[in-house]
């Protein structure tokens, strides 16, 4: 079953968002906390969404967390999937596609052109699994941030 988080969530949330870093091999990297998922998912203005994937027995199995962007050439917003997270003893049980099922339905429902995700280049697996979806890599786009010290330096 997949359905939407609630404030009762953000610790499972926040659980399986360091179980994802912990297999993205950047634990250190994972430094929101549950606080900080309660204001971006369920604060004055939300910035963020998740569906929650339970088991039959109600367990939490996953979590999809996304926000909208926007297409200045289709003008119209998208969703972005920031993380998909199914708990690696469930995978393969058809949790990740319902995720991802939702969140294109959640697209056509709302009039949205695109759902958008990043994968890490190692994560075979999962490349695959999202090609079997039909889903194709935009390879002619590299992605560039800009955090800590020198985000600071260019906002000063």
């Amino acid at each position: 079953m997949i359905r939407n988080a609630t404030p009762a969530d953000v610790p499972v949330i926040h659980t399986m968002v360091r179980e994802l870093a912990e297999y993205e091999k950047a634990l250190h990297e994972a430094q929101a906390t549950e606080e900080q998922l309660h204001e971006a998912l369920f604060g004055e203005r939300p910035a963020a969404y998740a569906f929650i994937a339970e088991t039959e027995e109600g367990e939490p199995a996953g979590f999809a967390l996304w926000f909208l962007n926007f297409s200045t050439w289709r003008g119209v917003h998208g969703i972005y999937l920031e993380d998909l997270y199914v708990r690696p003893e469930l995978r393969g049980g058809g949790y990740g596609k319902a995720l991802l099922t939702e969140l294109a339905r959640t697209c056509v429902a709302r009039g949205y052109q695109r759902l958008e995700w990043s994968v890490l280049n190692w994560n075979e697996p999962s490349i695959r699994f999202y090609e079997a979806l039909g889903a194709r890599p935009q390879d002619e786009w590299t992605v560039y941030r800009l955090t800590d010290a020198a985000l600071a330096e260019l906002g000063s």
